[in-house]
């Protein structure tokens, strides 16, 4: 064992070590005071679908850490279920809680002089916030996705959470009837696992794989499935063997690893907060990285996999057409991955895909040939222009107007958005602006599900944009732009606009630009005020104080000079 592990303090030595009889009270014995101390991150509620699966899991990995001769040392860490804060006040907590939950299990394990960390996350913040403390704290870790779910059907097809939320735009619009909507909503989510097409628990799940963090084929497995209890298990197996042999997180979250990640992300057709999620961890790991790099790499890697929201396959489907695993040797057959990247198992990217097939099998159509893309380039785009000088994300494919001009039609927040699409206040050709939903302004940048939901179910996804300096679910679609920085309670150029002003959304040409002089803008910006602070005291108040820009991924951590 190594001479260097946090716990030496309480592992090594004799009963002169007061510190041990504490431990002695949850089960240590004689000999257990040589073992490394692994802490159980355990994200196991009954708050969401996506993590009342993940304590049969937590058990497994304690097992498991326990026949791998460690001592286990289980601790809880929070979540916040999006699909049931979505269109809330309570959705302002969800990016808040991504630091939470890194700030909690960095104080356990650092509390405690824990030699590892098993964490086990399903839904969406659970996983960044897990690697956050992870690239911080640096002792050796693995990551154990809670799993997806199965998709739920209803007339033929398959569902998932945002068919729930579009058929409330399409019940709005007069397309269904109330007994459709019912049925769609008790069939959309049929069990445990987390919201079931690539949208953000499953992007990072498999970003986090492509990292080398988690085993290879866990991002995508069933979360009731037996296969992913097995892996849960064989991954506290992996992880002591790290902590023998000190292979440390910041040796695998490299540069390389972000890039491999990135790459993964466009090919899969991930969300759009894997963007600033990814800028987050980069941030902790201490690797430079930039919203530029998202652009680079969209504009050599195509998107391989037919995938909702804009596609027709779930995660699951995408586990049977040979997974991440699949996709991965795609990309490294065309030197778009670095083979040399380290991963947690002790082997690099490459040995891990060595027997992995170089083309997809010809029996699905999930994972698309090389030669036959879903998209010949990465669908996440980087904006900019005069409403966004320090960037803007948005998805461009699968849009079938790639450009609109049109009026800006300005709200404030998003229940006022939702409330003018319910009422057909909203026309082919607007485009809508959502402000004072930013990290700071919303405070803890809001998702937009429930507004771009009703607007495709209304049947105006493809002639209606929409702007805003909050965030996007990763079931959304469309011609929009979110992360919009600088946000307007900052006073970027958001907030500067009025109602009926034009504004300009060119995908092709990464242009988000409002067609206002900078003499005009300079006046508008002398007559703007900062809005008050909407919350005074609590976590909110605390993270609109501490929060930066989206552009930097949303940290609250960024030192003063930066």
């Amino acid at each position: 064992m190594p001479d260097n592990l946090k716990s030496q303090a309480v592992t090594q030595g004799t009963a002169r070590s007061p510190n041990r009889a504490m431990l002695r009270a949850v089960g240590f014995t004689d000999q257990d005071f040589t073992k490394p101390i692994v802490g159980v991150a355990n994200g196991y509620s009954t708050i969401t679908p996506c993590n009342m699966g993940i304590n049969k899991l937590a058990t497994r990995a304690e097992a498991g850490l326990r026949n791998a001769a460690a001592m286990p040392q289980m601790f809880g860490t929070i979540t916040i279920s999006d699909g049931i804060s979505m269109g809330t006040e309570g959705m302002k907590y969800s990016l808040v809680s991504r630091e939470v939950i890194a700030d909690s299990i960095e104080t356990a394990c650092s509390g405690q002089s824990m030699d590892g960390v098993l964490a086990i996350g399903g839904c969406d913040k659970n996983m960044p916030g897990a690697m956050i403390a992870i690239a911080r704290m640096n002792i050796p870790a693995i990551f154990v996705y809670g799993g997806t779910i199965k998709p739920g059907h209803h007339n033929g097809r398959d569902l998932t959470v945002v068919s729930a939320f579009e058929a409330v735009g399409q019940y709005s619009a007069g397309k269904i009837d109330e007994g459709e909507l019912l049925e769609i909503e008790r069939k959309a989510c049929p069990g445990a696992g987390s919201c079931g097409g690539m949208y953000t628990a499953n992007t990072m799940s498999s970003a986090f794989e492509a990292m080398g963090m988690s085993l290879p084929y866990s991002s995508t497995m069933a979360a009731e499935d037996e296969e992913k209890a097995d892996s849960t298990e064989k991954s506290a197996f992996v992880l002591v063997d790290a902590i023998r042999q000190q292979l440390l997180p910041r040796q695998i979250i490299t540069r390389k690893a972000f890039e491999n990640a990135i790459s993964v992300i466009m090919a899969v057709g991930g969300s759009t907060n894997a963007v600033l999620h990814m800028l987050a961890i980069a941030h902790s790991a201490g690797v430079e990285l930039s919203l530029d790099d998202f652009e680079t790499i969209r504009a050599r890697v195509p998107v391989l996999c037919d995938l909702k929201p804009s596609g027709r396959y779930v995660a699951t489907d995408l586990h049977k057409a040979g997974g991440i695993p699949q996709v991965m040797k795609m990309l490294l057959a065309h030197d778009l991955l670095h083979g040399d990247a380290l991963t947690i198992t002790g082997k690099t990217i490459a040995e891990v895909l060595a027997d992995v097939p170089d083309t997809p099998r010809p029996d699905q159509d999930v994972i698309r040939p090389w030669d036959n893309p879903m998209y010949a380039q990465g669908h996440l785009a980087i904006l900019r222009g005069n409403l966004a000088s320090e960037g803007a994300v948005a998805k461009i494919t699968g849009v079938k107007k790639p450009k609109i001009t049109g009026p800006a039609r300005v709200f404030e927040s998003e229940e006022d958005c939702l409330r003018a699409v319910l009422a057909g206040q909203i026309v082919a050709g607007d485009v809508i602006v959502i402000r004072y939903e930013g990290p700071k302004g919303g405070p803890g940048m809001r998702e937009m599900l429930a507004p771009t939901s009703a607007i495709i179910g209304a049947g105006l996804g493809d002639s209606v944009g929409l702007i805003t300096d909050g965030r996007f679910s990763g079931g959304t679609y469309g011609m929009v732009v979110g992360h919009v920085a600088p946000e307007a309670a900052v006073g970027g150029a958001i907030a500067l606009v009025r109602e009926n002003d034009t504004i300009t959304i060119d995908a092709h040409s990464r242009l988000l630009q409002l067609h206002v002089s900078d003499e005009e803008l300079a006046l508008r910006r002398a007559q703007w005020l900062p809005p008050a602070p909407r919350y005074t005291r609590g976590v909110l108040a605390k993270y609109a104080k501490l929060v930066a820009s989206s552009s930097v991924g949303a940290v609250t951590d960024l030192d003063s000079d930066q």
